[in-house]
């Protein structure tokens, strides 16, 4: 009885554990937060919104998840952390509450040739062990199906101690992989053109050499013309057999030209170590467009691009290999794979179906496991990464998104909601950063940050539940519920860019006409076409300028000057008006602090703990050397040009003494973009996406071409920020410029002069024309998913 009473009595009042139901962060200052101090749910669904730039990444990114893995680090050992990256703790006084934070972000997968789907969500190693098991004729182990693996063997006598004698024993090895040997994996083979390498008609003193780099008196030059294997006053077309060969291909040779011992190589792998094994996307502009004139990628005429060796493709189950599973659209690999019944090998089945399942769940059934990972976009990306966490049993763990929404049609974000409400179920705490009003509605909570961006944001404008959001007055919430309404006339086009029989991926011997001179949106299901018929069909030449999803790659030392070729301008401006060389202007070139290297921070690395840095005490972090900065233009010394916002030096730059035409043209192009506010000097790593897409348009808006194609450019915009973008779209079109943009936004739907719709679904259920014409149309026959979500949107 007393037992009874006494445990009614603790019943009623709560477990101490119970307590932490929140996350408490107090004083948050990472990069423009100002002492933000905010509490979060545990086990709810949290979304973070606000204009780009107002500081949602730096709040959940940069603090929150940052520092729960910044724990989880510490709990290994030393030898361990010296292995991993180190992360300082973010500047924040308190921050209580924290569980496992599993960050599922938008960054590129690696762009390695060998990365595909299929090894980067692991299902390519569970196939290569059904296959292994189950394949007729067994060839070997697993290694025997990865195209990763090439096949070694080796044989010869090895010193063994043992008994106190010195044994000498025969030994040999063999290794079977998957490997296709003459592509080594890759599934293409280049194919260098030798008239984009050199002129066969002029000698090497003339400069017969036209690679970038090789200039007639370079050192590249000189290594070939005074190496003894060539005569340098001998045309190309008159060398021998021999000379020819030295020439192209020579293996690395030891020489002496002008008594220095140099190295000299065959022209064809001096140009693939040099350039072609770079990331295509990192090149220099000059650079690139000679590897695009010079190189050819072809499919691997051994293994017919599937990567692998004819015996890994001759073993089959019921027919099918393993390139024929990994070339599967994985819907259809997940019905075949539920059609094998072996219990030798069920509980690899299971676990093989549950991810193909999840491939499908997630809305990325049309994809196939050997698509390189590399080309997948950052919605895509994001969503493999999420694979691996849907059939988890982990609960009371923190995931954190990066607005999922990107990259999806309105009617895969239904979808998307009921995943990430289906991970708050399970009793997860969910952090999502997002600007799309369907997202923001399943909120549990929200956070709105603002009030602008930049240096004008990092406050806390709003922090409740959603209904009021909408009476707040913040920027989100007033524009939370704005439809743009369809045009009520739309503009005549002025001549029409045909497209015949395009077969790209899943393309269905697509006929179509894209009218010029208007404003052309290009929309469908995720999966449907879209990329494959605009960047497949429209050929990126000299009139046609494409901002694509690709990432901009920048070190701290890059920032928006450097990247938009602004800093070039100014350094000539500040060296004509001081008569010294525009090299003293760059922090990353002569003008350097000498202590620091012009990197404006020193840093001490710690091992396995958090490096520090530390402000330049000699330049204070300006980064340039002290007499750099007596050197001065329109009054003002280089580092205070580039400490400026964009607005302010756009003004600087326009009029008066400091006036500068060619820089006054960059600067205008940011701000029309939206950029107005980042500074000049800031390095490109603190940029969000969102801003990171902008800069790169902003640059190619300086591109001399008339057809613009743009890739999703409301990537990370807000709400507030779209009807910027549709102005600055209305002033490329009515300058005479024709624009194609492949996007899923509503508002950039409605506000186009012709709408192109692909589908009806995604993969092979997709890859045809099942809409043509104005967006009033569209809403009108509401015969396609889009134009049902459009006349919703619309409210039609």
């Amino acid at each position: 009885m007393s037992t009874a009473r006494s445990t009614g009595a603790q019943a009623s009042k709560p477990h101490a554990a119970d307590s932490h139901d929140l996350i408490r962060v107090h004083g948050a200052r990472e990069n423009n937060l100002k002492d933000v101090s905010i509490e979060i749910p545990k086990r709810r669904l949290t979304v973070f919104t606000g204009v780009s730039g107002s500081g949602k990444s730096s709040l959940v990114f940069d603090t929150v998840a940052a520092e729960s893995q910044r724990l989880i680090n510490e709990t290994y050992s030393a030898f361990v952390q010296g292995f991993m990256p180190s992360v300082a703790r973010p500047d924040v006084d308190v921050l209580d509450g924290l569980t496992t934070a599993i960050i599922v972000d938008q960054q590129r997968m690696g762009a390695d040739p060998r990365s595909t789907v299929g090894t980067a969500t692991d299902t390519n190693a569970m196939l290569r062990i059904l296959f292994s098991r189950l394949g007729q004729p067994h060839i070997g182990p697993a290694k025997a199906f990865s195209f990763n693996v090439a096949s070694i063997s080796g044989a010869g006598a090895v010193t063994v101690e043992r008994a106190g004698k010195t044994v000498k024993e025969k030994r040999s090895f063999s290794v079977t992989g998957g490997m296709c040997p003459r592509c080594e994996g890759r599934g293409s083979v280049s194919d260098i053109d030798l008239t984009q390498l050199y002129d066969d008609s002029r000698s090497l003193s003339e400069g017969a050499i036209t690679v970038p780099g090789f200039t007639g008196d370079g050192w590249m030059t000189r290594i070939y013309a005074g190496s003894g294997f060539l005569d340098p006053d001998k045309p190309i077309r008159d060398y021998s057999e021999q000379e020819l060969r030295d020439f192209l291909h020579r293996e690395p040779t030891k020489v002496k030209v002008n008594g220095i011992n140099l190295t000299y190589e065959g022209l064809i792998p001096k140009v693939q170590k040099s350039m072609l094994a770079k990331d295509r996307e990192a090149m220099q502009p000059h650079i690139r467009a000679f590897v695009d004139r010079a190189v050819t990628f072809t499919a691997c005429p051994d293994c017919g691009g599937t990567r692998l060796t004819a015996a890994a493709r001759s073993s089959k189950i019921g027919g099918i290999s393993i390139a024929d599973a990994c070339a599967m659209q994985i819907s259809d690999l997940a019905e075949w794979v539920r059609g094998l019944d072996e219990p030798s090998v069920a509980p690899l089945l299971a676990a093989l179906r549950q991810t193909l399942d999840s491939f499908v769940e997630i809305g990325l059934g049309y994809l196939s496991l050997e698509r390189p990972a590399g080309t997948l976009s950052g919605g895509e990306a994001q969503r493999v990464k999420m694979i691996r966490h849907l059939g988890s049993s982990l609960t009371d763990v923190t995931y954190v998104f990066d607005e999922p929404s990107t990259g999806l049609h309105p009617h895969d974000i239904q979808r998307m909601n009921g995943l990430l409400l289906q991970l708050r179920d399970k009793g997860n705490t969910v952090l999502v950063v997002e600007h799309k009003p369907e997202v923001i509605a399943i909120a549990d909570h929200v956070v709105d940050l603002g009030p602008g961006a930049g240096s004008a944001g990092g406050t806390v404008c709003y922090e409740g539940p959603l209904t009021g959001l909408r009476a707040a007055g913040t920027v989100t919430g007033r524009h939370l519920d704005d439809r743009a309404a369809v045009k009520p006339t739309v503009r005549t086009p002025t001549g029409k860019l045909p497209i015949r029989g395009a077969t790209a991926h899943n393309l269905r011997d697509v006929d179509v006409d894209i009218p010029l001179g208007v404003l052309v949106v290009v929309t469908g299901v995720a999966g449907s076409g879209k990329s494959s018929l605009v960047h497949g069909s429209v050929p990126p030449g000299e009139d046609v300028v494409s901002v694509d999803q690709s990432p901009i790659r920048g070190s701290r030392r890059s920032n928006p000057a450097t990247y938009t070729g602004l800093l070039e301008p100014i350094r000539k401006a500040f060296a004509k008006a001081n008569g010294v060389k525009p090299a003293l202007f760059s922090p990353n070139s002569e003008g350097a602090c000498p202590t620091c290297n012009g990197a404006g921070v020193v840093y001490t690395d710690l091992a396995m703990m958090a490096g520090v840095a530390t402000t330049c005490e000699d330049c204070e972090g300006r980064r340039f050397d002290a007499s750099v900065l007596e050197y001065r233009f329109g009054g003002k010394d280089i580092s205070e040009v580039l400490a400026m916002p964009v607005t302010e030096a756009e003004a600087f730059f326009a009029a008066g003494e400091a006036r500068t035409p060619a820089a006054h043209r960059i600067l205008t192009r940011l701000a029309d973009v939206g950029l107005g506010y980042i500074s000049l000097g800031q390095p490109l790593t603190t940029l969000s996406g969102g801003e990171r897409q902008r800069l790169k348009l902003a640059t190619h808006m300086g591109d001399k071409g008339g057809v613009y194609v743009l890739d999703e450019p409301t990537t990370g915009l807000h709400l507030a920020d779209v009807e910027q973008l549709l102005g600055l779209l209305d002033r490329l079109v009515d300058s005479g410029k024709s624009v194609i943009v492949v996007e899923h936004h509503q508002a950039v739907m409605a506000h186009a002069d012709w709408i192109i719709d692909l589908g009806p679904g995604a993969g092979h259920d997709g890859g045809r024309i099942v809409f043509e014409g104005t967006p009033a149309e569209l809403v009108a026959a509401r015969s396609t998913l889009t134009g049902e979500h459009l006349a919703a949107y619309v409210g039609a």
